[in-house]
């Protein structure tokens, strides 16, 4: 390990590739397992939690890890696949240290508290890897913006090895603000229950929906129920309508009511709409909130639309026009533009020449096996659900599908997965 530099950062450390010896990447870094020992004794650092085949984690012993350089982490390409299940006697870095309220000791004796941003390992001498400081950041005095920050030795640190009942989740939401919503979904759902909630806690909203609406099923209850009924509701009205449907739906009756009761009455309203559904039709798994345009706009407008990044590649695909009311259930649906004919046609020509009104409409009560039938047919990764009327009511999506389809909770039931490992 010659280029391995002596000190690593394990905040640094995560989001970085993991490459095998051939210099293909085999995975990313998401933690740090440690074993934490007698309090001011430096813990041994037993491998990384590494994130391949998508959202499976598996544990990368140290001893198989042959370099760490800027930006890369390699190893010696002989890892066990089987899924990570943290034991008893380890600890998460990322996962558990960060926001633990410890004291240190600066300066000529000072004392000081404060929270752990940071957590630094180092080569020992017997080749093991070990923890070796602690940055930590005291609180905020006065108006200042933030508190004085320290890195210190382990042995100058007290409280790590003990559990802290008043351990806050800033840092560790900060990390999870930087990550996409599966990935940060993939270490929420890894972390102790307690541990979770607190973290759930300490992301906004609008981000929390995101990270919900990839999480398993039983996760999102346990977190919902964790919320004050005004937060559930706000964080509900943050989510697509369609993944607040199947929340709610999984949560007691009189719970969705009272949470329904605090929305917003017209986000209340489209998800009561789509809970009215039977479930697995594609009136229950459909989107109510599709691009929709009137016959007036034009090509230019519908691809000002689907530039929205908050959209889906699936929900970007097509853009339904329909007659006023343009919210769903609309007008008459006139029919839809796909955006690769969208893209050939001069921009201030009006999209209403542009439509493709040959296919066939999903009524809401069509099975899953014939939404997906539809979409195979008409090669179509997106298609309008009209009620008797010709009305739009929403759009399914692959992706709806994919929900539908495969196994129960299959966010966590990723292939090969067993417990044990090394």
């Amino acid at each position: 390990m010659s280029a391995t530099p002596s000190r690593v950062f394990a905040a640094r450390l995560v989001g970085l590739p993991i490459f095998d010896p051939q210099g293909d990447q085999v995975g990313k870094v998401r933690d740090l397992v440690v074993s934490m020992r007698a309090e001011g004794t430096q813990p041994r650092v037993l491998g990384m939690v590494a994130e391949v085949f998508g959202r499976r984690r598996i544990f990368v012993p140290m001893t198989r890890v042959t370099n760490i350089d800027a930006g890369h982490v390699y190893t010696t390409g002989l890892l066990n696949m089987r899924r990570f299940e943290q034991r008893s006697t380890e600890t998460l870095v990322i996962g558990q240290m960060l926001d633990r309220t410890v004291t240190i000791t600066v300066g000529a004796g000072t004392v000081v508290s404060g929270t752990v941003y940071d957590v630094a390992m180092e080569p020992a001498r017997n080749r093991d890897w070990v923890l070796c400081r602690v940055a930590v950041r005291e609180p905020s005095k006065g108006f200042r913006r933030r508190g004085q920050t320290h890195v210190v030795e382990w042995r100058d640190v007290s409280g790590l090895t003990r559990t802290d009942e008043r351990q806050g989740a800033t840092h560790l939401a900060a990390a999870l603000n930087e990550m996409r919503p599966a990935d940060a979904a993939s270490v929420l759902h890894d972390l102790p229950p307690d541990r979770r909630t607190a973290v759930a806690l300490a992301l906004d909203d609008e981000r929390l929906a995101d990270v919900l609406e990839e999480l398993p099923d039983s996760d999102q209850v346990e977190i919902l129920k964790g919320l004050d009924s005004e937060r559930a509701a706000d964080v509900l009205e943050e989510m697509s309508p369609d993944d607040a449907a199947d929340l709610v739906r999984d949560l007691p009756p009189e719970t969705a009511e009272i949470l329904l009761e605090l929305m917003e009455p017209e986000e209340a309203e489209d998800v009561r709409r789509l809970m009215s559904y039977v479930e697995d039709t594609a009136g229950a798994m459909m989107t109510s909130e599709p691009v929709i345009l009137g016959p007036d706009a034009t090509i230019a407008d519908a691809l000002a639309h689907v530039r929205n990044p908050e959209l889906t590649p699936a929900l970007a695909a097509l853009v339904y026009v329909c007659r006023q009311p343009l919210e769903t259930p609309t007008g008459k649906l006139l029919g839809v533009a796909h955006i690769q004919r969208l893209l050939r046609e001069p921009p201030s020509t009006l999209v209403a020449g542009a439509l493709d009104d040959s296919l066939e409409w999903l009524r809401p009560e069509a099975s899953t096996d014939e939404v997906a039938a539809h979409l195979a047919t008409y090669n179509l990764v997106a298609a309008p659900v009209v009620d008797e009327n010709g009305r739009l009511l929403g759009a399914v999506t692959v992706d709806d599908l994919l929900d539908h389809m495969l196994p129960a909770n299959w966010r966590d039931r990723a292939p090969g997965r067993t417990s044990g490992r090394r």
